[in-house]
């Protein structure tokens, strides 16, 4: 009755299950066995059962009125020991369960939050998103039906089947018989279903980036009249979702019927036997009756037994897309050298840079620039020139391929990670603001706590500094304000004033601004310019800027163009080149 589970364990399905036991359920071995102790009791009280009415049958043909009053007290003492024991071994399941599917969830977030820029942005955030609900909650699912499936009913079909041998052996001979036949072809479902269920989490992947997509861009789509567009877009992915998830139900569909004819086939056979050998008076009405009341009470642990390799197989290809996330070494790492970066003056250098995202597509081509401690440098030029790409370099969010990124004379490969970051700040056009009060936003700059580890002092000072202490105030709650999904009650200058008082409040020697007033309005813009020269005070600071007005004042602009630098020098040093810069400017302020 136990073979229509078992199934050839291939390779790939020995490692996933072997790396599951080794890795995430082992740690919980002493829970496992308290829930497997619940199992046994429940598996022993409901082979009670068939025994009580073979004994009560017995007792009716011996016309024993004294004992059979005892029958009843006996079902009721069964049926609560074994409902208690079910509700312990629910709880304790689930809750082990769902401590091992957090503690997936946990180290697949920080494996991601570890990897490289290029990783996380390879696939689209609702893809990666779907690894923590869609495969996590089919994981969840394989790892619970396998612990109550094959303990809890592998259990109660071994006892029951135990029970019915010592019943009647030859009646089990042909249950034995029917059963195991129906188990190849439900293997074979199996196999199918893994390979459907992979699909069918990718889909549901897809689905979730195409609508995250949609809703942060609703504005756009509103405003450029593309709904019946996107509900058309919508419509093929909903259909995409819902052809696989047919494909699924359909295979999975077609278990319970395979073992619905095998219980059919053993019933009948059953009664066929059984009856005869009670009418020609080889066997009795009681030992007949048990007997069939087990069999009948096998059925639906041995259908769940049935229905356990489908779910099964969702969960291993589910685990097996989380794997190939965790298996995935970043490229970006730390040599076993490095020493923290020492800045003690803040002069950057980048010498003979080379870096390309595809072989074929070069971004810097042997670059070359200076910041000396405490300038502001300027880097301008053309869309795609690679300013922005330089900025990666200075952060290791990617790494050159050849050349040197040199804070104070040290490689930015030979230092810690978490140093160099802490080390630099940038603030870019892209305002990142997090559904949280105002304070926990600032707070972020100097991170360990809610609220960054910094005082409310600390988190009031920076705002001050950076023109945003006004606005808070003046918000509902204040600084205890929540601001919204990406800062949706701010305005764009507001936002902007508040990611510069983080950047106050982080206090880093190097400052890199990426098109940090870009966006503003010009009342707003002067504002940020206020909060920006200030930053920039006593820092070595980078500018990205297409406003050219933005970078007057700087110590040193550099013109990018197709990775190299073309020219360098101060603004009217550059003008009366009359070369790139000064097309550049001529150009801008002609529109």
């Amino acid at each position: 009755m136990l073979k229509p589970v078992l199934q050839p364990i291939d390779n790939r399905t020995a490692t996933l299950v072997s790396r599951l036991w080794h890795l995430w359920i082992k740690p919980y071995r002493t829970q496992i066995i308290g829930v497997f102790l619940l199992m046994v009791l429940a598996a022993v009280m409901t082979t009670a059962y068939p025994l009580v009415i073979q004994w009560t049958f017995k007792l009716i043909d011996q016309k024993d009125t004294k004992t059979i009053y005892l029958i009843p007290i006996l079902i009721i003492a069964v049926t609560t020991c074994r409902a208690a024991t079910l509700y312990f071994q629910a709880i304790s399941t689930s809750t082990m369960v769902n401590q091992i599917v957090l503690d997936i969830q946990n180290a697949l977030y920080r494996h991601l939050l570890g990897s490289d820029l290029a990783r996380l942005q390879r696939d689209a955030a609702g893809t990666l998103t779907s690894r923590f609900t869609a495969d996590v909650e089919a994981l969840r699912m394989a790892i619970n039906r396998c612990l109550t499936g094959i303990v809890r009913d592998g259990l109660t079909v071994v006892a029951l089947l135990g029970t019915i041998l010592y019943i009647d052996p030859l009646l089990t001979v042909i249950v034995l018989v029917v059963y195991p036949v129906m188990g190849y072809p439900i293997i074979q479902i199996g196999k199918r279903i893994r390979k459907t269920a992979s699909s069918l989490q990718a889909g549901i992947g897809d689905l979730t980036a195409f609508l995250q997509q949609s809703f942060l861009g609703v504005r756009m789509i509103k405003s450029y009249r593309l709904e019946r567009d996107e509900e058309q877009r919508a419509d093929g992915a909903f259909k995409t979702l819902y052809t696989a998830l047919i494909k699924a139900s359909r295979l999975r569909a077609r278990v319970d019927p395979l073992l619905e004819v095998a219980s059919g086939f053993a019933v009948a056979g059953v009664l066929a036997f059984g009856t005869w050998r009670v009418a020609s008076g080889t066997g009795t009405v009681g030992d007949f009756t048990g007997f069939v009341t087990a069999l009948l009470m096998a059925a639906q642990p041995v259908r769940s037994l049935g229905n356990l390799n489908a779910v099964m197989q969702e969960g291993l290809a589910a685990a097996q897309r989380v794997f190939e996330i965790m298996d995935e070494h970043p490229q970006i790492t730390e040599r076993p050298s490095a020493m923290p970066l020492d800045v003690k003056q803040g002069r950057v250098e980048l010498k003979s840079v080379v870096f390309a995202y595809k072989p074929e597509r070069p971004v810097l081509q042997n670059l070359n620039l200076v910041a000396e401690a405490g300038q502001t440098v300027a880097l301008v030029g053309r869309s795609g020139g690679g300013k922005s790409t330089i900025f990666n370099m200075l952060t290791r969010l990617y790494d050159v391929q050849g050349g040197q990124v040199l804070i104070d004379g040290q490689d930015v490969r030979d230092v810690t990670i978490p140093s160099l970051r802490d080390a630099v700040t940038l603030v870019s056009q892209d305002v990142i603001v997090f559904n949280e009060s105002a304070a926990a936003n600032i707070g972020y700059g100097r991170p360990n706590s809610k609220t960054g580890g910094a005082t409310i002092e600390d988190i009031q000072d920076a705002a001050r500094a950076a023109e945003a202490h006004e606005f808070i105030a003046k918000l509902p709650a204040g600084y205890d304000s929540v601001v919204g999904e990406q800062g949706s009650s701010l305005s764009g200058g507001q936002k902007q004033r508040l990611v510069l008082a983080r950047a106050f409040l982080r206090n880093s020697p190097i400052l890199l601004l990426d098109e940090a007033t870009s966006a503003l309005d010009a009342a707003s813009e002067e504002m940020v310019q206020h909060a920006i020269k200030r930053l920039a005070q006593g820092r070595t600071t980078f500018i990205i800027a297409h406003r050219l007005s933005t970078v007057r004042q700087a110590d040193v602009i550099y013109v990018i163009d197709k990775g190299q630098v073309i020219e360098q020098g101060k603004h009217d040093e550059l003008l009366a080149k009359n070369g790139a810069y000064a097309e550049l400017y001529r150009l801008q302020f002609k529109a």
